[in-house]
């Protein structure tokens, strides 16, 4: 195995990644589909012939790749240079490109906006890290089976292609501008197709404006295309230099949701009579858009209440049978009075019993005013991957704290438990904690409330189990404290390894 061309569909490395299907070759770096034998799962893996210029470059950016902590960016699971066995694993993603997705025209704004500001958002956080992309085209961005974003080849692409540049910060964010030119338009603002879109037009030697190709872009829209791809087609814009800048323009786009499949029409009979002759019951026709009017996108329909069947005498009767029975219970109770007031008998005093009042504890949801990664048992200054803690509150599911990675579930019995901490700001009587553990399994958990930040004033009001997706406490009596801590005892799988999530925590208090 000297050489990705002598490598073969049904080799091995490690005694652990299959290699299944190439994917794609050029200049000595070879993409494959394989399976983790030992996960029982899917990866990517670059093979490279011995002679590849840059296979020094290509694995440096690999592992620098895999410290990154971003979901929406590729994961990198291994990188080796080895003597005529060097290779690259990573996740493999499946889904619908970016490409896919505008090859028939643009998309609706809005959506294509959405998904271009998860792009520059995990693209910022990779730069924080110092690694570009510098090779953004729409095949690199996924709208992924799981129903979020993807970014692919962060770093990685760049060295297998030698591509370098003077202003990383600059060169991604015109390539954020270029995919969200494409999303809107339908058209690549580039100098060769890509992806099989058709070019830009041009407009006296510049690109036209995203509004100037398609009609019912939005300005604002408009706008932050070309502050980033396009700023000398307008006076006085202020360039969009870094991928940051360009996420806190999009910032406030409604962020990608799944696009839910059309409900199956229902075969209805041939309509033979007017509408008042339709048998009782009879689901109405639905109505016929105006022409010239687009149908609803798919990801913009709505699910009504059905109107009740029937014709208008249908109801015309019901109403006339309600006006009988009340005249006949008016009349039943006239004539009962009448015969107890013509008696010589005292009335009998009627009492009726008082239902037992159940009363409702009114709940507020508790604010956490700070969140810290909690490790008091290591040597770490006591943090456990505390600069992720706020994305545990930030409310967003593309995001989550979690913490280092364990090779077992005790943590190498070098501690007790690692967790998050979280201060109301106030003790507060907790009464509802939801947390989101994430996509892992197996593991344990202690929910902890105490006073103070110090594990022996912390008390464990309860303990969960096979952590995985949402999971929630209620108290019977308030718990009352200033600090909520997830304290996990044993760490739930991940990756071949122990490691624990918390992608949200949620915190009710009782009023």
């Amino acid at each position: 195995m000297s050489s990705s061309a002598a490598v073969e569909p049904g080799a091995k490395l490690a005694d652990r990644f299959r290699l299944e299907d190439r994917v794609h070759e050029s200049d000595g770096a070879t993409l494959w589909k394989a399976i983790d034998e030992v996960l029982a799962r899917p990866v990517a893996v670059h093979t490279f012939d011995p002679d590849f210029p840059r296979l020094n470059e290509v694995v440096t950016a690999a592992r620098a790749a895999s410290r990154l902590t971003d979901p929406r960016l590729t994961q990198v699971f291994d990188a080796t240079e080895d003597d005529g066995r060097s290779y690259v694993v990573s996740e493999w993603v499946s889904g619908e490109t970016f490409g896919d997705m505008v090859a028939s025209g643009s998309l609706e704004p809005e959506r294509a906006a959405a998904l271009i500001a998860e792009a520059a958002e995990a693209l910022a956080h990779a730069h924080e890290a110092d690694i570009a992309h510098l090779c953004l085209t729409p095949d690199h961005l996924v709208w992924t089976s799981g129903n979020t974003v993807k970014l692919l080849g962060v770093g990685i692409d760049a060295a297998l292609a030698d591509v370098t540049g003077d202003d990383p910060a600059r060169t991604d964010a015109e390539g954020l501008g270029r995919l969200l030119y494409a999303g809107l338009t339908g058209h690549w603002p580039g100098e060769e197709k890509e992806g099989g879109l058709p070019t830009a037009p041009m407009d006296d030697g510049h690109y036209c404006t995203p509004r100037q190709v398609t009609a019912g872009v939005p300005g604002y829209l408009d706008t932050i295309t070309c502050r980033a791809l396009l700023p000398e087609s307008r006076k006085g814009l202020t360039p969009l230099t870094t991928p940051a800048e360009f996420a806190e323009a999009l910032s406030s786009v409604p962020r990608p949701t799944p696009m839910p499949m059309p409900l199956p029409a229902t075969a209805l009979p041939p309509v033979t009579a007017s509408r008042a002759e339709a048998p009782t019951g009879a689901a109405a026709a639905p109505a016929t858009a105006p022409a010239g009017v687009p149908p609803t996108p798919p990801y913009q329909q709505s699910y009504q209440q059905p109107r009740p069947a029937g014709g208008g005498t249908v109801n015309k009767v019901a109403m006339t049978l309600v006006v009988l029975l009340v005249m006949v219970a008016v009349g039943l109770v006239a004539w009962t009075l009448g015969r107890s007031i013509g008696t010589s008998e005292p009335p009998v005093a009627v009492t009726t019993a008082k239902p037992t009042p159940t009363t409702a504890t009114a709940t507020r949801e508790a604010k956490v005013q700070n969140a810290d990664g909690f490790d008091p048992q290591g040597d770490d200054n006591g943090d456990e991957r505390d600069e992720l803690a706020l994305f545990a509150i930030d409310g967003k599911p593309s995001t989550d704290w979690h913490s280092a990675s364990y090779s077992t579930a005790d943590f190498g019995n070098l501690k007790k438990g690692v967790g998050l901490l979280l201060d109301l700001g106030e003790s507060v009587p907790v009464k509802q904690v939801t947390i989101d553990f994430g996509a892992g399994s197996g593991g344990t958990a202690e929910l902890r409330v105490g006073p103070s930040a110090d594990l022996g004033s912390l008390e464990a009001v309860h303990k969960f189990s096979d952590l995985g997706g949402k999971k929630t406490f209620s108290a019977d009596s308030p718990h009352k404290g200033r600090y909520v801590c997830v304290w996990f005892t044993r760490m739930p799988t991940f990756q071949g390894k122990y490691r624990g999530t918390i992608v949200d925590v949620k915190i009710l208090a009782t009023k």
